[in-house]
């Protein structure tokens, strides 16, 4: 099992939930849910991703502008009625092609702490160290 699959994200990608535990919960399969509403998840799982975003209608774009050598830009999703239309949108192929290139983390939310469906979400590189 090596490389990206259709379904999955990168095996054996290291992820920050793991090691000096950054998140509270690792999502590696669609059937994987939270434990508790309003934890942090983290995932690399590209059905996972692909669900989350179609629960809340959105739809996988990029910040125009942000193109460099003809590759998709800062990766988003357009939420329906959130000021979307700033925001190109790509195909998945796209928005998971520049996933995986980057090496990116998807970190989000499935419910708030009061158990409304949350639509935070962000993308970080795991490698790339804050200064």
């Amino acid at each position: 099992m090596g490389g990206a699959s259709e379904s999955g994200g990168a095996a054996g990608r290291r992820h920050p939930v793991t090691g000096e535990h950054k998140y509270e919960q690792e999502i590696t399969s669609a059937d994987e849910h939270e434990e508790r509403p309003g934890r942090s998840l983290v995932t690399t799982d590209h059905e996972v991703i692909r669900r989350w975003a179609e629960d809340r209608d959105a739809t996988p774009a990029t910040v125009p502008g942000t193109e460099r050598e003809g590759r998709p830009g800062v990766l988003r999703f357009d939420f329906p009625g959130h000021g979307g239309e700033d925001l190109k949108r790509v195909s998945w192929d796209e928005w998971f092609g520049t996933f995986e290139e980057r090496g990116l983390d998807f970190v989000y939310q499935e419910h708030r702490k009061d158990g409304s469906p949350s639509n935070f979400f962000r993308l970080e590189n795991p490698g790339r160290q804050d200064a």
